[in-house]
């Protein structure tokens, strides 16, 4: 008899197993368990809530784990396990939860599942807490679960505790490595990023693709060719498959690093592209200025049959808007939902207001935000629309644009910088002294910026004014001569691109010495002729930069690139590739 209900239930575990993560079919097996008096059975329970959960129906998941009178460990440590991998972390810690309540003991399984839902939500504070249960536990020192721990602080914005976390363990796998360095590159650490890469020859660690594409970002926020094209290296002499994933990685990094010719060779070399790797491309050449060519890709891409989605759409229209192909945006936005269903949101009614504002129709980019709900009114289209009037100098309408961006973000320094010079622009200086008292009660500071700039494989930092570098002396003096010989070309300093609260010699002394005019005399002074400079800035050129670099470029005859927070400026032999259009 005994041996007759083991084969009966066996047989039922795989009807259970055959029905697999689909939802109709668990729900028969259910049902044919309940009528054959099987429902009881803990192992045919535990399967079929593993199969809810890879099914996507955790509501049905939560009915069959309430009518469990006694669950024992397995079946919490399969839920949590299941509910955490498919995605339902809050689950997963009312699970938790609940296997605690049942004074269940933790393994090893559970905690790294409920910590990487922790993760997934980010709740460093829950977290927090269950890292204390892994003390308590005992399995503070499991190589599995302290690099789930490296994950959760990585993700939580909390590198620094991950560091912590990854230097104690005594066995770190690919994954704590990979952790550790996204980790720091998702929190905008590049450099550090970078710097656990370059650790892991000495402990003997082989990077896999996960690694390289993680550090590939970092460099893409770097800005760094030099180490890019070693990156490029690395993975070709490491043998590892070039899939397409790793590809659009190459693509971003050699983009962003301004080499789109070198983007465009490794988008090239995939064979069978997806909407990412496309995107990216289009991504590339909008962000260089060059939307002939972006136009080009985003065409072939639909005649090779990929969809574009939301993301491709605000490429293309970024390219028309950086390039001025007023028409050809219109016709990009007015296809997105007429022939691919994709509704126009937040980024798409930005990069429309940029585009009409830098090409001078600001009566139609302002008549396309009248047009908007409130709900759409966010700040990035105030600040695109007040960008336009300080371009194309309609100071009424821009003072009026940037009281509106100031009502929706009351504590954003940066747009009380933009008012202010709107008022000087405009005449107000009355209005710009009020301005500079409301920033001073309210504590704001101006974003400081910076620019750093590679030379022979080492990268410096220069804000402006700065006097930290050993060779400063040497530095402005070069500089200061660049300037006089720029003059002597044509060049005439715009002291209203300066702080408005300064004497005009004091401005004319603060724009010498903004940290893109220090990086680029520090680059010429430490490089060969024919040698080009690469600058990456933080915040966006200034109007008086962007004329002094064109004529550096003359009288120096070299080709500088600078990146600035929106697009890349190639300036070589007097002109800029954005053609005065940023």
């Amino acid at each position: 008899m005994e041996a007759k209900e083991k084969r009966k239930r066996s047989a039922e575990y795989e009807a259970v197993v055959r029905a697999g993560p689909n939802l109709r079919r668990i729900q028969q097996a259910h049902a044919h368990l309940v009528v054959t008096g099987c429902y009881r059975s803990r192992a045919l329970l535990t399967k079929l809530l593993t199969l809810t959960c890879a099914a996507g129906a955790i509501a049905y998941t939560r009915r069959i784990f309430r009518s469990v009178s006694d669950p024992d460990s397995f079946l919490f440590n399969s839920l949590i396990k299941a509910s955490s991998k498919f995605g339902f972390s809050l689950d997963t810690v009312v699970f938790y939860r609940r296997m605690l309540l049942s004074r269940i003991a933790p393994s090893t399984y559970t905690f790294t599942s409920v910590i990487k839902a922790c993760a997934d939500i980010s709740d460093l504070r829950l977290g927090t807490l269950v890292h204390s249960h892994v003390f308590l536990s005992g399995y503070a020192s499991d190589s599995f679960v302290q690099a789930a721990l490296v994950t959760l602080y990585a993700k939580s914005c909390a590198p620094r505790v991950a560091q912590k976390v990854f230097d104690e363990m005594p066995e770190r796998s690919i994954v704590a490595w990979n952790s550790m360095i996204s980790g720091y590159e998702q929190n905008g650490l590049a450099s550090e990023a970078v710097e656990v890469f370059n650790r892991m020859p000495e402990f003997g660690v082989e990077p896999d693709s996960a690694t390289f594409v993680s550090v590939l970002s970092a460099c893409s926020q770097l800005g760094s060719l030099d180490l890019g094209c070693w990156l490029h290296e690395c993975i070709v002499e490491s043998g590892i498959t070039m899939n397409v994933v790793l590809a659009t990685s190459l693509v971003n990094m050699f983009s962003r690093c301004g080499d789109v010719g070198r983007a465009r060779a490794v988008f090239d070399s995939i064979n069978e592209g997806n909407v990412v790797s496309w995107t990216a491309m289009i991504s590339g050449y909008g962000m260089h200025g060059y939307g002939v060519e972006a136009m080009e890709v985003f065409r072939r891409m639909k005649a090779h049959g990929v969809v574009p989605n939301s993301v491709t759409f605000v490429a293309a229209l970024s390219a028309c808007a950086h390039a001025g192909l007023i028409d050809e945006g219109r016709l990009v936005f007015a296809s997105m939902k007429k022939e691919y269903g994709v509704v126009p949101g937040v980024e798409h009614h930005v990069c429309m207001v940029d585009m009409f504002g830098r090409g001078g129709l600001l009566n139609e980019a302002y008549q396309f935000v009248k047009g908007l709900r409130s709900d759409d009114l966010v700040p990035a289209l105030w600040t695109a629309m007040l960008g336009a009037c300080k371009m194309h100098k309609n100071f009424d309408l821009g003072v009026e644009v940037a009281e509106n961006l100031i009502s929706a973000q009351p504590e954003n320094p940066s747009h009380y910088v933009l008012l202010s010079n709107m008022y000087a622009l405009a005449g107000r200086m009355d209005r710009v002294e009020s301005v500079r008292n409301v920033m001073i009660q309210r504590g704001l500071k101006k974003q400081v910026g910076y620019s750093t700039i590679d030379v022979d494989n080492k990268s410096y930092l220069f804000s402006m004014g700065d006097k930290s570098h050993p060779e400063t002396n040497e530095i402005y003096r070069y500089l200061d001569e660049l300037v006089w010989r720029c003059k002597d070309a044509g060049y005439a300093p715009m002291p209203e691109s300066a702080m408005h609260e300064l004497e005009e010699e004091e401005r004319e002394y603060a724009l010498r010495y903004h940290s893109e005019k220090l990086a680029v005399a520090f680059g010429l002074m430490k490089t060969g002729h024919g040698v080009t400079l690469r600058i990456v800035k933080n915040l966006r050129i200034c109007e008086d930069c962007h004329s002094a670099i064109k004529f550096m470029s003359i009288v120096m005859n070299r080709e500088i690139i600078v990146r600035d927070k929106l697009r890349f400026h190639h300036f070589r032999e007097g002109s800029c590739s954005c053609l005065d259009y940023w």
